[in-house]
């Protein structure tokens, strides 16, 4: 995607409260914990709570995004060194002969949507992407494996329903913008080179709103909450963040929408635990069972049951295999059910079953030639 024009005056990484060496976690840690402060849900009556819920969504949508990430630390490092013309022994704009190879036509153009060298060209009316909004959806653990279709509620920017998004009164126009002739854009000369940069007239709209509708103020847009009908994959894990392409708020000047990021929470559940794409359940066996063999049986996921058996000799701790029974995963397959037996040590014994252990001595013997063989094997000095 295109650098953004705005990424030259934003600074994401502090509105995330991060340093630029922020590792992809640290960013999407940060970005749970600020959505989930300032989610206008928990502050409905806080302007300035939805305000900052709407400029994290969008730091986490570029920052969250490795490629974005890349494009955005580039055109900051570029906007910093700053286009003050032609230096000594610095070359042009602070940039020095390892910049010879660059075009400094794209540079240019990117950074102030313009060209450079010959002279000016007309380039589109301004416009950007629309904002990205978040939102949280809450899953049973069985949902989470199965994937499911829910409705969220989501509040951010939405085209005015009064005005269609034109931001004039209807009936009326916009005019176009006198200072820069409709383009939205004014070329400032540099001597030998030239540049172009958003009309501060019009915002580099291209035209102005002289009778400016009563419902959003002439901006076009409101803020609202609005119901989105969402698909959630099977087999997604807690905390994955989903993103709803083009359901995000509405573009500016006829850019694209943005997007919907969805932050997914998943129930613990009773039985059943989660390690990656298999499925975990631990099931008590009793002494009796470990040291003979045994064949169970042991609940699924999918609500069905399943046969295992216990090898004779299992010590507690063991994990066994249940293969298909897991979560669906994202390359078509399906994990495992890990089923990890425990030993059952009673506590409870009466007087009669106490008696009945005893007789079982000879165990308790083996138990202790064992011990004393671990304390005949030499030591290391």
């Amino acid at each position: 995607m295109a650098p953004q024009r705005e990424w030259l005056e934003k600074d994401y990484y502090a509105v995330l409260g991060l340093s630029k060496n922020a590792s992809a976690d640290d960013i999407k840690k940060a970005y749970r914990k600020l959505a989930r402060e300032n989610h206008p849900d928990a502050h409905p009556e806080d302007t300035d709570a939805e305000r900052r819920f709407k400029e994290v969504g969008e730091a986490y949508a570029v920052l969250g995004d490795a490629q974005r990430r890349k494009e955005y630390d580039e055109l900051r490092r570029l906007g910093a060194a700053g286009f003050s013309g032609a230096g000594s022994g610095g070359g042009f704009g602070g940039f020095g002969p390892g910049a010879a190879d660059a075009d400094l036509n794209d540079l240019l153009g990117n950074l102030f949507g313009g060209a450079a060298g010959a002279g000016p060209r007309q380039r589109p009316r301004r416009s950007r992407r629309g904002d990205d909004l978040a939102a949280d959806v809450h899953l049973t653990f069985e949902d989470a494996l199965e994937g499911v279709h829910t409705t969220l509620r989501v509040t951010g920017d939405g085209q005015c329903a009064t005005c269609k998004g034109s931001g004039s009164r209807p009936g009326s126009r916009p005019s176009p913008c006198e200072t820069c002739k409709g383009r939205g854009q004014v070329i400032i000369d540099q001597g030998p080179f030239s540049f172009a940069q958003p009309c501060q007239e019009c915002g580099g709209r291209g035209s102005t709103i002289t009778d400016p509708c009563t419902t959003c103020n002439g901006q076009g847009r409101v803020v609202k909450p609005r119901q989105l009908t969402v698909r959630i994959p099977a087999g997604v894990r807690d905390g994955a963040v989903i993103r709803v392409a083009g359901r995000g708020g509405p573009g500016y000047g006829g850019g694209p929408p943005g997007d919907v990021l969805v932050t997914v929470h998943v129930a613990a559940h009773p039985t059943f635990g989660r390690k990656g794409d298999h499925v975990t359940l631990e099931v008590p066996i009793s002494w009796r069972e470990a040291v003979l063999g045994a064949k169970i049986t042991v609940p699924t996921p999918s609500g069905d049951t399943r046969t295992i058996k216990i090898p004779s000799g299992t010590r507690s701790g063991r994990t066994l295999r249940v293969r298909g029974q897991g979560a669906p995963g994202k390359g078509g397959g399906t994990g495992d059910l890990l089923v990890t037996v425990m030993i059952d040590v009673p506590t409870d014994l009466t007087r009669e079953e106490k008696k009945q252990l005893d007789q079982l001595s000879f165990l308790d013997e083996r138990v202790e030639q064992r011990r004393q063989a671990l304390q005949a094997q030499p030591q290391p000095h």
